[in-house]
This record gives structure tokens, sequence and C-alpha cells, in this order.
């Protein structure tokens, strides 16, 4: 596996950057690829900066790389691109934390001549490509499989997200599986936990404390789908429900192999793949041969515990 070179700025400072890397050599300047992520604490992103590196590095040995995390906070994000504006760099791969709100600094980026690339959600203002998940199909993928496991009647509630296009297309998905079965009844699909596991475990706990009968639980990413396991065990309501998430992430598979875990499925992205295909992408558009296709799904795939074995997980850097 190559190893990355990172400059680590504490994770806590979700506004700093992760990975920083290349100098200028000689005349020529190096191309400089920017990009901004939820929430670099979580796997899947990480994974992503990692792709947003390695594609860089493919190009350009010496390109000068940033990724940062805006924490899912608008303000923090539109603050990061107008550094990478100010900056001069040439791609910008932009994983938005508001579709809508962004747009303005996406306009004020392709004013000054940047290519934008939107990874993972889609986002507002005049993006050149946007490289995601097939998320509404992800979504479909794992209302089918709650059906069809609950044999289709039962309650079910949804552990939603920020409200960005992969959530909402996920949510959308699934419920529109259920809506095909009258039997099954979803007791809420409102409830935001960020993303994240301690969200997951939060409001998973309030739901238990709620809702004597659940099901299933269709949680919109992994980790929220691990914090809703922890939060099941914490209230001793093990063998009650099940859970499934969205990601495929090496947690998932680790709690797809406990007998103990709740957690029974997800449906599988590349973040890998997905980042380095955004990078290969926005270059292409720089060199003036833009995508015939400006939106490029990249298909999930249902891991569960009977085909866990077979999963090889995220797509790593060679």
């Amino acid at each position: 596996m190559k190893r990355l070179v990172l400059v680590l700025v504490s994770l806590s400072l979700l506004t700093g950057a992760v990975f920083a890397s290349g100098q200028a050599e000689g005349g020529d300047e190096p191309l400089q690829v920017a990009a901004t992520f939820g929430d670099l604490g979580n796997p899947f992103f990480y994974t992503m900066g990692q792709g947003v590196e390695d594609a860089a590095k493919a190009i350009d040995p010496n390109a000068r790389v940033t990724v940062v995390s805006s924490g899912y906070d608008l303000n923090t994000q539109t603050g990061q691109m107008d550094t990478f504006i100010s900056g001069g760099v040439d791609i910008i791969v932009l994983n938005a934390a508001d579709t809508a709100g962004i747009a303005p600094a996406v306009r004020r980026a392709k004013e000054a001549g940047i290519v934008v690339v939107a990874a993972d959600v889609n986002a507002d203002g005049g993006v050149d490509a946007t490289v995601t998940s097939n998320n509404y199909g992800a979504g479909t993928q794992a209302g089918e499989y709650i059906v069809d496991r609950l044999g289709g009647e039962g309650n079910v509630v949804i552990i939603n997200g920020p409200p960005v296009s992969a959530v909402i297309d996920r949510v959308n998905g699934a419920k529109d599986v259920f809506a095909e079965y009258p039997g099954i009844n979803i007791l809420s699909d409102n409830q935001n936990a960020g993303g994240n596991r301690e969200g997951g475990l939060r409001v998973m706990s309030d739901l238990l404390t709620a809702f004597d009968n659940i099901d299933a639980v269709f949680a919109i990413n992994d980790p929220t789908g691990i914090g809703a396991d922890l939060a099941i065990a914490q209230s001793q309501r093990r063998g009650e429900m099940f859970i499934v998430g969205v990601d495929g992430a090496p947690d998932a598979v680790v709690a797809l192999n406990d007998s103990e875990s709740e957690f029974v499925a997800t449906p599988s992205q590349d973040p890998y793949t997905m980042a380095t295909r955004a990078v290969e992408v926005g270059y292409q558009v720089m060199q003036g041969n833009p995508p015939e296709d400006d939106l490029i799904l990249i298909p999930t795939t249902l891991i569960t515990r009977d085909n866990v074995d077979e999963y090889e997980g995220w797509t790593q850097p060679e």
C-alpha cells in the first residue's frame, strides 16, 4: 500500500487540513487540488481523502493537495472554499455541507477559473460534474432487504442524517420501497443523527424510549448504524430488531461478523474510487475534455452476513 504523505493536524479541528503535500520543483507550477468533506473522522471521508491525494499525485507527482473537513457546517465550508479560491487551486473536490447553500461559493470558484467537481453529494452553483454513488439505489437495496426479512410486515424506524442529496436519496429510495407494502409501518423518519456514531447512539436511545415495538432500523450510513447498535445493547433490547446501514465500512464488516450485533446488512460504496474519479474528471475538464454526462453514478452492492466473507472491502491504495 502506498504510504500517504501527510501533514497531520488534530482531527478535533474539523476546519483544519488533514492532508497537505507537494512542493513546486523547477519552473513549472504543480497541479493544485483541494477538497472539503463532511467529517474526516468518518473512515468513509478519510478514504476519499486518500483517493484525492493519490489521484492528484498520479497526474502530477509534485501536486499540492489539501483536504479539509467542514463538519457539515455551511459557514465553515464557505470559508474553506474562499480560501481555496484565494490560493489559486486548479481543482476543488466538493462534498457539499448544504447542496443549495454552497452555490454562491461554487459560483465564485467558477468565476475564478477553478474546476469544481461535486463528490458523494450534489452541489448547486454550476459544478463541472458530480461523481456519486447511486444513493437512491442504495436506499432501495436497504428497503428491499428490510421488507424481505420482515415478510412485508413490521415497524421500522429510519435514522436520518444531514440534509444533503446522498442522505435524501437513500431515505427516499427506502421509503419508496416501504410504500409498496401496507404492512410496513414507519414509526419515525425525521431524526437527524448527524451521520456519525455518537448521533446514532443518541437518536436510537430516544427512539427506544419512544417506541416499545421496533422491528427494523434503517440508518443512513454505517457509523449511524453502529451507534444505533450500541444503543440497543445498552438498553438491553438485543434480539428485538435488526439494523441496515449504508457504506460497507470496515466497522460494518466487523459488526456483520459479530453474531451478537443487530447490524445485518449494508449497501457498500467505494469512496476511494469515487474520489479518484472526481479528480480525474476534474483534470480532464481542465484539459478541455468535459464528461459526456456530468452525473457519474457508481453502483452499490448489498453486503449481508451471508456474503460478507466474499466482500473485499473498499478499494485501497496500491
